[in-house]
């Protein structure tokens, strides 16, 4: 690892663990949390929730599997760069995804639904969630009893009212103190992820095409850059080499401008990081370019009919889950009724976050069709 920056989060400024253990061997704390996360049940299913396309749309997109592989070498060469402590960038960026519900914002807008009298359902909370309670490996503790910097990066955002009841982990949100600068970094390693590679997804998927793109300016350069430097490349490869190109421009433009955030504010401790404003970001240039990406993958490729089909189908099978467990909660696992008797409707929330997309296909079909596929 780089030798860190004053304001970096190390092992030495780390508020430790909410339940003490013995120093790691041979790697750092933060190392551990990554391992753990890596080894967690939550991190393998992600190989089967999906971003955008429903999973058996095609082996060849994204899923939050990929995609949170992905944020996190983004996340490393930014915090590589900036002399963040990287361990903790991929700790972060590996967990940030595990609270998803199956479809991705399909399932979990339908599940926010399902749960508004219930007190509503937050992905970002739910993988926090994830990491401290509903993971059961380790016989000292529920969850991973991850460092606290990890928990706060994972907690990206969260309504003042589920704040309050989340202890140290939520005070920052009342006290509207800025999380560390690895944590804040792993957000726009996650924004650079998913807008590039929904450009690449989309394009391959056929629902948007090259000629829509030419009228997006961060797309358009680069695609001129790569036409000349390889006039007759093949559209597949011209793609990749597009993307690529803009993903540099992002992750360089993104390095720049926070080194002169930084600097300007005079941050000189990972205390200062607390009270300063946000310091890691775009230059405006760059932040109104990859503004108007995001505006054009919404009207799109979100909002394209197919999606938006599809969509429609993952949100009747949510609700329609969450409703049959609600009026029988002897249809659940054993061990979700018995969490249904000390816990209520957070229960079902959990247990239909927790499935893949395939396995909220299979169970909609067990509880609803006469006759299996």
């Amino acid at each position: 690892m780089n030798e860190l920056a004053v304001y970096a989060v190390s092992s030495g400024n780390s508020r430790g663990r909410e339940v003490p253990e013995e120093l790691p061997t041979g790697r750092s704390e933060f190392q551990r949390d990554r391992d753990r996360i890596i080894h967690s049940a939550a991190f393998r299913r992600l190989e089967y929730k999906t971003q955008v396309f429903v999973n058996h749309e095609g082996d060849l997109f994204r899923t939050r599997l990929t995609h949170s592989l992905e944020v996190a070498q983004i996340g490393r060469s930014i915090a590589r760069n900036l002399g963040l402590n990287e361990d903790l960038v991929e700790a972060i960026t590996l967990a940030h995804d595990l609270g998803h519900t199956p479809f991705g914002h399909a399932g979990q807008d339908a599940l926010n639904e399902c749960m508004r009298d219930y007190g509503g359902f937050e992905h970002n909370l739910q993988s926090l969630r994830v990491v401290d309670v509903l993971e059961e490996r380790y016989a000292a503790f529920d969850g991973l009893n991850l460092c606290y910097e990890t928990r706060e990066g994972i907690l990206k955002h969260v309504s003042r009212k589920n704040a309050q009841k989340l202890g140290a982990v939520g005070e920052r949100f009342l006290q509207r103190r800025r999380p560390s600068l690895e944590a804040q970094l792993a957000n726009f390693a996650d924004e650079i992820a998913y807008n590039n590679h929904d450009v690449d997804d989309g394009l391959r998927s056929g629902l948007i095409t090259l000629d829509q793109l030419e009228d997006v300016a961060i797309f358009s350069h680069h695609l001129e850059q790569v036409k000349e430097k390889y006039p007759v490349l093949p559209e597949r490869r011209m793609v990749y080499e597009t993307v690529r190109g803009m993903i540099n421009t992002l992750v360089t433009d993104l390095i720049q401008q926070s080194r002169r955030n930084i600097k300007a504010a005079k941050v000189e401790s990972l205390t200062a990081v607390h009270v300063a404003p946000p310091l890691i970001g775009f230059s405006q240039q760059i932040k109104k370019q990859q503004q108007e990406l995001k505006k054009f993958l919404l009207d799109n490729l979100y909002r394209h009919f197919r999606v938006v089909r599809m969509s429609a189908k993952a949100h009747h099978t949510i609700e329609r889950l969450f409703s049959v467990f609600s009026s029988e909660i002897k249809l659940l696992p054993t061990q979700y009724q018995k969490k249904f008797d000390r816990e209520g409707h957070q229960a079902i929330a959990d247990y239909i976050a927790g499935m893949t997309d395939r396995y909220a296909i299979k169970e909609y079909q067990r509880l609803f069709a006469i006759v299996e596929n």
